[in-house]
């Protein structure tokens, strides 16, 4: 029977981490395992597990004043399992660690972790954020291989030489941690610090990292603070302690624990929570090398039922935590980017924190998805508002272009009531003409927009139905929409400027000129400095009709060359393939839409056409 030694335990040899200061959890060193655990209310702590045949009682914890149990045992290896055995008002139980970093997945057990991965790409330097585009996907329905169970980071690794062909340069990855179950969304984390083993573990996604650094793909998380579990959870009560009935030291015990997942919103008040929450996120860019997070639902962190500001119902609490946690970001891993999802369009939190600001470099923009979906969902033409397009264009936080986050599908948006935007066009005939026409005018417009744009997995193939996270990708559809995937692979070259022909998207300067609410047509200037190869007009028909003379106005003489007609029989075999004279409109001199030129063309049904002017050689 292994007992605990007299003499004091060895002063561990590590040296803190950045984002692990205080050598929580297990940290291995060349002779021992070293083990820290809170739990300020336990009146006894010891450590089971493989190394003394989970014999309670044999390694018992010192205890701190700051409530800090720890031990250091020489007998421990990595890849051993173990967990803390806790005392509190006379009943023991048994706990995983809140900091593991791997959940053996039979036993559910913490695991002794210490990573062999060594980095090919350790100095990736990811886009700047106007020529970031973003693809959303949720790793287990992606393109998993094997039928009936969920894909892993090693299938996307698989798929990573198709995004970088269609344009992209990140993907975010719906939430990675531990979950209590096969299947998931990612947003019910049960243990914050563990990457999720269903999708293949720790050291499969550092390949992952790793492989898209080497497309040039930058790696985004999804990261869940507004609330742990709520099932399976080891950090509910976690010492024994609770008040009300709730759940202890990692949460709030009063009135703001409430969230729309159970009680388990986490106290943003308590020292040890705060730096449990600052842990986690750095621990992403420290360990794992991504290159940004998106934290979820970060409204109901800042207010316990998720309005956009009351006085009566917000948490100051988090929102100074969110300054802390961005600042630490910024500090240490500048160039990265930090999201969140406030949807209240609310300027302050992507104001930076020194003037008040919670200091997230972008926010999903809830002022550009519901109007632009609404606008192309709607049956009737008459019903599409082209002041709301028009203002989910220009919208802008804090004068900043990229400050925003702009699409049409997300994970949310296509779950949880409504679809994929070909099915909510037309729901009995998800691939016919006005559901591909409209699709994509949608996408269109987010790729055009000011702001960083965004795709859900599967939308440039005019992926159907609903999210679901049992329901893979239908890559059959990359394929059958082939056209439609060459569109978005069009445009996002154009978005990213890879001709040198449109560098006005990845400017700030945005001037909607022409916006004819009657017959439904939208024109817009885009440009960075302005000239030749810089200015792009965009110009967008969301009715019905055709038009073989329209006119709108121009900020320059010249020529101007079509670069994208969506209209193109090469984009659908149903579409209409309106010519342009000679694929090219030359201004004349009269002022137009307050504009000193003009330019003419035609104009297909629902269709968008994007112009540029050739450098002069």
């Amino acid at each position: 029977m292994n007992t605990m030694p007299e003499v004091e335990p060895k002063k561990s040899e590590t040296i803190p981490s950045l984002h692990n200061p205080l050598n929580m959890g297990s940290v291995v060193d060349s002779s021992s395992v070293h083990f820290c655990v809170w739990a300020p209310n336990a009146s006894q702590v010891d450590l089971v597990g493989d190394f003394n045949d989970w014999k309670g009682a044999s390694y018992p914890m010192k205890r701190s004043d700051d409530g800090k149990w720890r031990l250091s045992i020489p007998e421990a290896k990595p890849d051993q399992c173990y967990q803390y055995e806790l005392t509190f008002e006379g009943k023991t139980f048994r706990k995983n660690d809140p900091y593991a970093k791997r959940i053996e997945p039979k036993r559910l057990l913490s695991v002794i972790f210490q990573s062999e991965y060594k980095w090919k790409y350790p100095d990736f330097d990811m886009p700047s954020f106007n020529e970031l585009v973003i693809y959303e996907l949720h790793v287990g329905t992606f393109a998993p291989k094997k039928k009936n169970k969920p894909g892993t980071f090693a299938d996307v690794v698989h798929r990573l030489s198709y995004l970088k062909n269609l344009g992209v340069t990140a993907i975010e990855l719906m939430p990675p941690c531990e979950f209590p179950s096969e299947r998931s969304w990612g947003y019910n984390v049960t243990n914050p610090f563990a990457v999720e083993e269903s999708y293949g573990g720790a050291e499969a996604l550092k390949i992952l990292v790793d492989e898209a650094h080497a497309h040039g793909i930058a790696v985004i998380l999804d990261i869940v603070y507004n609330h742990f579990g709520p099932a399976d959870l080891d950090l509910w009560q976690f010492d024994g302690w609770n008040q009300n009935d709730k759940g202890g030291i990692y949460f709030y015990n009063d009135w703001r624990s409430s969230t729309p997942w159970g009680e388990n919103r986490p106290d943003y008040g308590r020292g040890e929570v705060r730096q449990f929450i600052r842990d986690n996120a750095l621990m992403w860019f420290e360990d794992y090398h991504v290159d940004g997070l998106r934290l979820d639902s970060t409204i109901f962190m800042r207010d316990v039922n998720g309005n956009s500001y009351s006085a009566d119902t917000e948490i100051p609490d988090a929102w100074s935590l969110m300054q802390w946690v961005n600042n630490e970001v910024a500090q240490h891993f500048p160039g990265k980017i930090m999201i969140a999802e406030d949807l209240a369009c609310n300027n302050w939190v992507t104001e930076e924190s020194g003037a008040g600001g919670a200091g997230f470099h972008a926010q999903w923009d809830a002022a550009f998805v519901h109007p632009i979906r609404t606008c192309v969902s709607c049956i009737q033409d008459e019903d599409r508002n082209m002041g709301a397009v028009a203002g989910a264009l220009t919208n802008m936080h804090n004068n900043d272009p990229c400050a925003r986050i702009v699409y049409t599908e997300s994970h949310d948006e296509v779950a949880n009531g409504s679809s994929r935007i070909p099915s909510e066009v037309s729901p009995d005939d998800a691939a016919g003409y006005h559901a591909q026409k409209r699709s994509i005018l949608g996408g269109g417009l987010t790729l055009t927009a000011r702001g960083i744009p965004m795709l859900f997995e599967g939308q440039e193939f005019l992926e159907d139905g609903w999210f679901q996270d049992d329901v893979p990708v239908d890559w059959e559809k990359a394929s059958t929409h082939r056209g439609i995937r060459l569109f978005y692979q069009n445009l996002i070259s154009l978005r990213l400027n890879r001709s040198n022909q449109t560098r006005g998207f990845t400017g700030s300067g945005l001037n909607v000129f022409h916006l004819n609410h009657q017959d439904k047509v939208i024109a817009f200037h885009r440009f960075h400095s302005g000239g030749r190869g810089d200015d792009v007009i965009m110009v967008a028909n969301l009715g019905h009709q055709s038009f073989e003379n329209y006119t709108v106005g121009s900020p320059c003489e010249g020529e101007w060359q079509v670069r994208i007609n969506s209209d193109w029989e090469g984009y659908s075999q149903q579409f209409g393939d309106i010519q342009h004279p000679v694929q090219a409109s030359t201004t004349s001199p009269e002022p137009c839409d307050g504009q000193p030129h003009r330019m003419t063309f035609s104009l297909a049904p629902y269709s968008m056409l994007i112009f540029s002017q050739e450098q002069l050689k």
